[in-house]
């Protein structure tokens, strides 16, 4: 054998190196890989460090202990948004009854969610494995973790809010994956009819962005006007045959009709805050809009249907539709994964221009950077943060809220949430006169993870001081309702809550008139709890809202932070 033809045999380690890159480049390990860990997460007992608003996770809570005693959302009880969410988070906690609650909440929709991805990913791994990696790696890594891409509060922590704003993204981040690279007729037509059906059983103004999108697929090419019909009709007979068995679809839509209500203003004041809250994507995504329109001009596109058709389907019109669909969803949005769903939009960008001579090349290749980067870097950040400064947190001595109790924070958070629970129910009277006022004691109090650990220990004094007065009295209590955002007792104490009454009680938005069905499930109810610390605007205003309900109940102090309504 020549010099110039020998060959180094293969050592162990390079071999080893070889399969073990194999392993890495496969979307099946990465998924595997996910799905482990997050199971492992849902198993063991998890203390997280604590976050802005942690106590809209405790809706869910309420939620799954209203499901699991029969109560079907929306018929009977109000709810904010779709049953869904509710439904998957009440099936996980069912086989993961001790997981931290942002954990189980921020993942209840991976049993939808993941399925749709595997069978994205496998269908583009046939044609370009690289390209499924580039689809799948971003999409587990903003399912990964209950955080947000924009701050509230400074201090490091998840996120306990804005959990089925994130499902909404992710299922959006599905849909336009699926729009541009499912080249499967059939197999495409399927997957929108499920992440529509997802989508509307999961917050309705998600399903608007998805069929915006879906609407442009059509005009597109993308989808044929008749695999969209079907793929309509598959969400309608779902639906027809959901309503038909438990009703719950037309009283879905009776409470969004509610909600619409409650909820009025203009919506140019909501595209303004949205481009300013993120417009770290938004400047750079309409600079790139404004790179390939002079790109697209230059070349003189036809105004033929096809080319029109061509125009729509380009880079540049999946830019534009994206932008609307996603922005319009977060004018009705409360901070989660904003835009996320327009990666896979830059990702064709990328894949259209990289090879290019155009001299816009090297601009719209950076500003496609620009607009997809910072989402990442962000979600890393500020998941990294508060995974590295969680070691040195105190636990809250809160032993009887169970796994939502399992959580910690800076040792001087800790000392003055503690603090401040006694200097509320010391100083009642100086809260009183700010609700007079209508005043907040801070202007992001609710956001301030402070008063998110005094809220905790607020309801660890409540839960005790209710198992106290029931050994004391001989008397257990069948269920209670509490005049506050939210109502956490029953699945803390395993009592059964009133039906027909709202969860996650948003005395602007999400509180609809008392009706006699509400009175009258609520005269049923033994325990009508008040929380006093401190007094704040929206607990007074839902005391008032339910005054009727707490006529002839005898007042019970129970505790510095909490009276009681009872029921003889």
């Amino acid at each position: 054998m020549s010099v110039g033809n020998w060959e180094a045999p293969a050592t162990g380690s390079s071999g080893l190196s070889a399969r073990l890159s194999r392993l890495l480049g496969m979307p099946g390990f990465w998924l595997t890989a996910f799905l482990v860990a997050v199971i492992a997460a849902l198993t063991l007992k998890l203390r997280l460090p604590l976050g802005p608003n942690y106590w809209d996770t405790a809706v869910y809570l309420d939620a799954i202990q209203r499901i699991r005693l029969g109560q079907v959302p929306s018929l009977d009880f109000f709810a904010p948004v779709g049953p869904l969410g509710y439904y998957l988070a009440a099936g996980l906690h069912a086989l993961f009854p001790q997981a931290q609650p942002m954990l189980l909440v921020n993942w209840a929709l991976l049993p939808v969610l993941l399925p749709v991805i595997a069978l994205v990913a496998a269908h583009v791994d046939g044609r370009s494995r690289g390209q499924a990696l580039a689809l799948l790696l971003p999409f587990l890594l903003f399912a990964s973790l209950p955080i947000n891409l924009h701050s509230l509060y400074p201090q490091p922590g998840f996120d306990g809010f804005g959990h089925y704003n994130r499902h909404i993204a992710l299922l959006l981040y599905a849909l336009v994956t699926s729009l541009l690279f499912v080249r499967s007729r059939a197999l495409l037509a399927g997957l929108v009819a499920a992440l529509m059906l997802a989508l509307f059983l999961t917050k309705i103004t998600g399903a608007v962005a998805g069929a915006m999108l879906v609407g442009h697929a059509v005009i597109a090419g993308r989808l044929k006007l008749r695999e969209a019909v079907v793929a309509a009709l598959a969400v309608i007979a779902a639906l027809a045959a959901l309503d038909l068995s438990t009703g719950l679809v037309q009283a879905y839509l009776a409470d969004i009709l509610t909600l619409l209500s409650l909820n009025t203003g203009a919506l140019l004041p909501r595209f303004l805050t949205v481009a300013s809250v993120k417009f770290n994507v938004i400047g750079p995504a309409l600079l790139l809009l404004g790179a390939l329109a002079l790109a697209t001009w230059r070349e003189r596109p036809s105004l033929s249907v096809a080319g029109l058709r061509a125009l729509a389907d380009s880079p540049l019109g999946w830019l534009a539709a994206g932008l609307l669909a996603l922005t319009f969803f977060e004018t009705q949005n409360t901070g989660s994964l904003e835009f996320i769903g327009l990666w896979p939009v830059l990702m064709t960008v990328l894949l259209a221009w990289h090879g290019s001579r155009d001299r816009l090349r090297p601009i719209v290749l950076v500003l496609a950077l620009a607009v997809s980067l910072p989402s990442a870097l962000i979600f890393v950040e500020r998941s990294a943060r508060a995974a590295l400064g969680a070691p040195s947190y105190a636990a809250l001595p809160v032993p009887d809220l169970g796994p939502l109790g399992r959580i910690s924070v800076k040792r001087d958070i800790a000392e003055r949430a503690g603090a401040m629970l006694s200097h509320y129910a010391a100083h009642q009277n100086a809260y009183r006169d700010l609700v007079a006022r209508g005043m907040l004691p801070s202007y992001i109090l609710y956001s301030e993870i402070d008063y998110q650990a005094a809220w905790l220990l607020e309801l660890q004094q409540g839960i005790g001081a209710i198992r106290a007065w029931e050994a004391s009295s001989g008397r257990r209590l069948n269920g209670f309702f509490t005049l506050d955002f939210v109502d956490a007792v029953n699945p803390l104490l395993d009592r059964t809550p009133p039906r027909h009454v709202p969860i996650g009680i948003d005395p602007g938005r999400s509180n609809p008139a008392l009706s006699a069905q509400t009175l009258a499930a609520l005269a049923e109810t033994d325990a009508i709890l008040q929380p006093k610390c401190p007094p704040t605007t929206a607990r007074e205003a839902i005391a008032s809202h339910f005054a009727k309900a707490l006529e002839g109940r005898k007042l019970v102090a129970l505790s510095p932070c909490w009276d009681m309504h009872l029921r003889d």
